[in-house]
């Protein structure tokens, strides 16, 4: 558990420029203190001692207003940025070095016992708000667009936008991964109004011309 911990920490540096100095991490990073709750938390989850991991995730809760629930299953060098109200469930399985920014909700869509929650693979990164929902799979360095809500699967590489999420753009290799630009992010609905709008004023052009 010390070297997942000690990923997670080396985590923040490396994915937070704001992040000075070791100090300032260990005391005024919410997102780290969720983790480390987690982590105590799932370990106590995995030995049977299940009310007093969920009492310990909700302690953590008020405290960090984030929400992480003993029993999901989350790899090293996780990052949630800033924080406030993310929440993810019970079932969802997080792979190694995965980014949350605030708001994130990695939730279910059934009441049945069963895999209800998400999967997240390696290198993916959430942006603010965005929700993932229902037992769907995100493939490996995909990236999810800020207030997106993603309800299907994705495949590798690929960056979502929009309600519901759809896939915009596949990395190319020479892109950077794990960056989340969202001033260059498309904007599919745009484009699809701007089209409409360029068709409408060529069919008022003809009927002028008819005229």
């Amino acid at each position: 558990m010390f070297k997942t911990l000690l990923e997670d920490y080396r985590s923040c540096f490396a994915r937070d420029p704001a992040a000075r100095n070791p100090i300032e991490v260990l005391v005024c990073y919410s997102g780290l203190h969720a983790i480390v709750g987690y982590r105590l938390s799932h370990w106590l989850w995995t030995h049977h001692l299940k009310l007093i991991a969920r009492l310990f995730s909700q302690c953590i809760r008020w405290m960090t207003g984030i929400e992480i629930h003993p029993g999901a299953k989350i790899g090293s060098g996780f990052f949630i940025d800033h924080g406030m109200g993310v929440v993810i469930g019970e079932t969802t399985e997080i792979g190694h070095n995965v980014t949350l920014y605030q708001g994130v909700t990695l939730g279910g869509v059934s009441w049945k016992k069963e895999k209800r929650h998400p999967t997240l693979e390696d290198e993916v990164v959430v942006g603010g708000g965005a929700m993932v929902l229902g037992p769907i799979v995100v493939g490996h360095h995909s990236r999810i667009g800020a207030g997106s809500v993603l309800v299907k699967d994705v495949p590798p590489h690929s960056t979502v936008v929009g309600v519901p999420g759809r896939v915009v753009h596949r990395r190319t290799e020479d892109e950077e991964e794990g960056v989340l630009r969202h001033d260059l992010l498309p904007d599919p609905e745009m484009a699809a109004i701007e089209s409409l709008v360029h068709r409408v004023a060529a069919l008022e052009e003809r009927i002028k011309k008819n005229e």
